[in-house]
């Protein structure tokens, strides 16, 4: 689905070219978009062989950053259809074409193909070269991989296993480069494992806009560096640790922290704002270790900026909320599951319509926020969620710093101003017209003030982390972070994406659909779904803007909601 009208003009096709990779034809597009500029150029060996599915390896040519051309790893041999002294094409025969074989290799990341080009990726000379470079990639390569972080994922080794060779003529003594170089302060880098791919150069120059990386020094004691005076500090400097392709940038959050062969693999999405970054949750044994960005074109291509992929230490803190209270002679109380939410309920069901509100955040999923508007509509509440604005860029972050605010709109918790209803809400309470309110993942003291929370006869709050409004609460209900239960988010530009579940919430606390669903069959509004799955499919039955849109359609990347008549900005 998408927000196309049906008189928006369709694309142009590309055109094709067949080309044969190791013998089998193939059609592949006669252009691509440049991975910076966007403008059509001529598809390479490399992405022709991509399109096959046949592995050509490499080190400097990333899919997204422009050709640099200086690993030689991609050599390949290649031949082009035979002209004759006329100019016309040469034929066997059989009717097929002469090819006539190119007397060098070429490097598939730069060379385009042509009609006809015949592609050879396994060829007894292409072997030969492949480990001759990696044979040279590796003289002066420290031996410290049982010590490296890039171990488990690097393709040096990788490589060396499929391609390399077991003997080396090298005899002579490595050259001795710069180790624990202090880049800046997110990354270290260790020069002697460098093979300058310049992947790190490229992206810091072409796409994050801040030339500050570089090589010096001349021969084999080149290395890279960032501009005298200058420090490597830009909000997307941990992605050059993802893309380079050995252990010679490295994270000093993750660094010697986990082998990454013990990790947990989650798909997941960054919760830091509306950009909704697709990433990875590396996690061992009930505890995070990292986040790393998830390739979606859609969304965030392959990266993810710094402040969202180190968002996370705060999910274990010791002082989480881990179990239910309930205010009792002006004091809390830990109470059960059962008890509290029986408490809830039946001060939920004797308010009179209107004398309750509702304010949702808009960090909740998509399916929180459809049962508690289901909540709302039952109990005749005003509901808002709170507005949070910061500065955005060009790139990636967004200036709202809520995941959901889109969702919170679309489903009608808040209106197309987050916030606007906060004035009407805090009125009513100071003239004494809104007795009970429940507030969802939200510190309330900052916008009421803690004078006007008194006065509620029932404060009934679910967050994460203890705060002055968790303080102030006659009922507490531990939440879960994203990172610890499944829904969706609907990002700014519409994407509705899924999220699962990496580890399991502290203590008692409950993923909030789980309570929510309980409290809405508690005061009367019939049965509910049992899982998040359920929840959504009757979500998108319902509201417009995410009709069409079922979970299992979702898939990895998610789809693009049409928001026809909701609330908008």
């Amino acid at each position: 689905m998408t927000n196309a009208t049906p008189s928006a003009p369709q694309p142009e096709p590309v055109p094709t070219i067949t080309v044969k990779i190791n013998g089998q034809s193939v059609a592949v597009p006669k252009t691509q978009p440049h991975p910076v500029t966007g403008q059509m150029m001529p598809t390479t060996m490399i992405q022709a062989c991509e399109l096959a599915r046949v592995e050509v390896p490499h080190y400097c040519y990333h899919a997204k950053l422009p050709v640099a051309g200086n690993c030689r790893m991609c050599l390949v041999e290649y031949g082009t259809p035979a002209l004759g002294p006329d100019r016309k094409p040469l034929v066997n025969p059989d009717g097929t074409p002469v090819i006539a074989k190119a007397p060098n290799p070429a490097i598939s990341c730069a060379t385009p193909v042509s009609p006809g080009m015949e592609i050879y990726t396994e060829t007894a000379n292409v072997k030969s070269i492949r480990k001759a470079i990696l044979e040279f990639l590796l003289i002066n390569h420290p031996l410290d991989c049982p010590i490296c972080d890039q171990a488990g994922e690097c393709k040096l080794q990788e490589y060396s296993s499929e391609y390399g060779q077991a003997k080396s003529q090298f005899a002579e003594f490595k050259v001795h480069k710069p180790k624990q170089v202090d880049l800046g302060p997110r990354i270290l880098l260790d020069n002697e494992r460098c093979i300058l791919c310049t992947r790190c150069i490229r992206f810091t120059r072409d796409i994050v806009k801040d030339d500050v990386l570089g090589i010096v020094n001349r021969g084999g004691h080149n290395a890279i560096a960032t501009y005298p005076g200058t420090a490597f500090d830009n909000n997307y400097t941990l992605n050059t640790v993802d893309i380079c392709p050995v252990g010679a940038l490295t994270s000093k959050d993750f660094r010697f922290q986990m082998r990454v062969w013990f990790l947990k693999e989650t798909k997941s999405l960054c919760a830091s704002c509306a950009t909704g970054c697709n990433v990875v949750i590396g996690s061992r044994e009930g505890r995070i270790y990292r986040y790393v960005p998830r390739e979606n074109d859609a969304v965030n291509a392959g990266w993810m900026c710094d402040a969202g992929r180190l968002n996370y230490r705060w999910i274990g803190r010791e002082d989480r909320l881990k179990q239910c209270l309930i205010r009792q002679d002006g004091a809390p109380r830990p109470a059960s599951w059962k008890d509290a939410l029986a408490a809830i309920c039946a001060r939920l069901q004797s308010a009179t319509a209107g004398s309750v509100a509702i304010v949702a955040s808009a960090r909740q999923t998509n399916e929180e926020l459809f049962l508690l508007q289901k909540i709302a509509t039952q109990l005749k509440a005003v509901t808002d969620s709170i507005p949070r604005v910061g500065a955005g860029d060009s790139l990636l972050v967004n200036a709202d710093k809520n995941p959901n605010s889109n969702g919170a709109r679309w489903l009608g918790i808040a209106p197309a101003e987050l916030g606007a209803n906060l004035p009407r809400v805090a009125a009513g309470i100071a003239k004494g017209e809104i007795k009970t309110l429940l507030v969802l993942g939200e510190e309330m003291t900052r916008h009421f003030g803690a004078e006007t929370l008194r006065k509620l006869d029932a404060l009934i709050v679910s967050d994460i982390l203890p705060n002055a409004t968790v303080s102030l609460a006659h009922f507490v209900l531990p939440g879960c972070a994203p990172a610890e239960k499944r829904g969706t988010f609907t990002n700014a530009r519409g994407q509705v994406q899924k999220f699962m579940s990496a580890v399991t919430p502290p203590g008692e606390a409950r993923p909030e659909l789980e309570f929510l669903r309980e409290i809405l069959a508690g005061i009367g509004g019939g049965e509910v779904p049992g899982n998040v799955e359920a929840v959504f499919d009757w979500m998108a039955q319902v509201t417009p803007a995410y009709q069409g849109l079922t979970w299992a359609a979702l898939g990895d990347k998610g789809l693009a909601a049409a928001p026809t008549g909701a609330n908008q900005v």
